[in-house]
Order: C-alpha cells, then sequence, then structure tokens
C-alpha cells in the first residue's frame, strides 16, 4: 500500500496543453453511474467520499463526460468538490448521446456540442473548462463543423483546451488542421496495445495520452502468468503493476482508472508509487 499522504505525486506531473500541470495518474469518473453508466450510483454518499479521497491521495486530473449518467457524474463531481482547488483539473467530453443503460450515440452537431458545454459548465460549476474533449467524431457530419464549434468555444473562453477520442493517427493529423489538440483519450492497456501507433504519435508531439480501461490486464494476471510473479515480488496488485506499466510506458502517458468504491481508489492509487525495474518493464511489455 501507499507509503506517503499523497501517492498520486509519485506518478510524476505533465502540463495539458503546456499550462495545466496536473499528476500524471488520475481518476475517471465514469463508474460513479448506476448500471450501464445510467442514473445514480447505488451509494451517492460513497461517490462523493471516492472523489473526495482521491484529491487528498494528490489526484489532480479527474476525467469524465457528459453522457456519464447522463450528467449524473458531472454534478456528483461538483457535489464533493466545488469550490475546486486551484490545482484540480476537470476534464470532460460531449458528442456521444444516450437514450437508456449501455446505448451510445456519436452526436457532432455544432449546436448540441455547444448546448453540452453550456450545460457542462453550469453542472460542474465552472467558468470555463481545462480540457473539452470531442467524445467521437460524427461520421455524419463535417470534421470542420464538430471541432469549428469547439474552437469558438475556446476563443469565447468557455474551454481552454481542446482534446480527442477513440481517434485514428490519420483523425489527430485532420483535427489539428482545424484547430490545435492538446491529448487524444483511446482504449490502450497493458493487454490491449492496438493504439500502440497512437501513444507514439502523441509522444513524440508532446500530446497526453489518456489510456481509458487502463488496467484490464486479460490472462496476464493468472497464476504462474508473468503480471503474477512481479506481482509477488512486489508485494503489488496485478492491476497496480498495470497502472505502474503504463506510467513508465511514456511521460505523456496519464492513466485514470476509475472506481466506485474509496478502498479500490485506495489500491488504484498506490500503484504511482511502484517502480518497475527495467527487466520487469521489458518482461511485461512482452508478455502481452
Amino acid at each position: 500500500m501507499a507509503t506517503s499522504a499523497q501517492p498520486a505525486n509519485a506518478s510524476g506531473t505533465y502540463r495539458i496543453g503546456g499550462d495545466l500541470q496536473v499528476d500524471r495518474l488520475g481518476y475517471g469518473a465514469m463508474q460513479l453511474t448506476g448500471p450501464g453508466v445510467w442514473g445514480d450510483p447505488k451509494d451517492p454518499a460513497e461517490a462523493v467520499r471516492v472523489l473526495r479521497r482521491a484529491y487528498e491521495l494528490g489526484v489532480t486530473f479527474i476525467d469524465t463526460a457528459d453522457s456519464y449518467g447522463p450528467f449524473v457524474s458531472e454534478l456528483l463531481i461538483k457535489k464533493a468538490l466545488h469550490p475546486y482547488a486551484d490545482d484540480l483539473v476537470i476534464a470532460t467530453k460531449a458528442g456521444l448521446t444516450r437514450s437508456g443503460p449501455g446505448d451510445w450515440r456519436p452526436v457532432g452537431r455544432p449546436e448540441y456540442l455547444r448546448q453540452q458545454c453550456e450545460l457542462s459548465l453550469r453542472h460542474l460549476g465552472l467558468e470555463a473548462i481545462g480540457l473539452y474533449q470531442l467524445h467521437r467524431i460524427d461520421a455524419k457530419v463535417p470534421l470542420e463543423d464538430q471541432l469549428g464549434e469547439l474552437a469558438l468555444l475556446k476563443q469565447e473562453g468557455k474551454i481552454r483546451h481542446i482534446g480527442l477520442s477513440e481517434v485514428s493517427v490519420a483523425q489527430i493529423d485532420a483535427a489539428r488542421k482545424v484547430t490545435p489538440i492538446v491529448s487524444v483519450q483511446n482504449l490502450y492497456n497493458l493487454a490491449d496495445r492496438s493504439a500502440e501507433d497512437v501513444v507514439s504519435y502523441c509522444e513524440r508531439d508532446d500530446l497526453a495520452f489518456i489510456p481509458w480501461f487502463p488496467i484490464a490486464t486479460g490472462n496476464l494476471a493468472k497464476p504462474g502468468g508473468p503480471l503474477d510473479a512481479i506481482s509477488t515480488e512486489h508485494g503489488a496488485t496485478p492491476a497496480q503493476l498495470a497502472l505502474a506499466w503504463l506510467l513508465r510506458r511514456s511521460p505523456v502517458m496519464l492513466p485514470i482508472p476509475g472506481t466506485s468504491s474509496v478502498a479500490h481508489l485506495e489500491e488504484n492509487v498506490a500503484a504511482a508509487e511502484v517502480q518497475l525495474t527495467d527487466d520487469e518493464y521489458e518482461a511485461l511489455s512482452k508478455a502481452a
């Protein structure tokens, strides 16, 4: 377990967009909702405790989206942490709409994105959103229209930086021709590295890479597997090793493990203090 009061500090820092400094190990707030990321959580008081405890542990980057709930996650963040500390960065997203549990549909019409930004500002209690991410590119709307609207919101001072989610290298290139992009959020973890080319691109151009579903370990954690052996050696859980591996993978990596339990949160954040040796890092890299 953690040896310091604020273990997240051990993950090092990164400046999103060159100016928003955060501890690299953040917190993803998707799991603070009901089943299927729909409706209120079973235990709203525990959700508030999780958010407050995350900040106490040194977490200064919280990632959410208007579609989590919808809006349940944003409202819980406001309830738990507003007025926000100066060093806390809240990132949110728009571009996926919901019609029920587990149902997600891209909508990138400019007027819709503007409406959702205004609602997120109100629900979070912010005058400006530090990092606003296009949750999905809507294939039915020209990319220039989707990102052009976000660029206008930025110009108006309602958002500070623009990010993308679930995109290819070609899409990032196309987006950057429209407006500056500071971050990319794709599925990426020790067991699924299909976004390896995107991670390398972000590292090369100093864009934050925010891996979602960061602690998936697949078969690597089974008895006798590579995670199992190193886990015993370190006195760390397989999930902690998966997070330590991500932090070691690139200086632009900002993992955002999510949970609805304080105990699990504390275990995740303690991963920032797990130092993998070169041999352990290589063994884990090759094992997947």
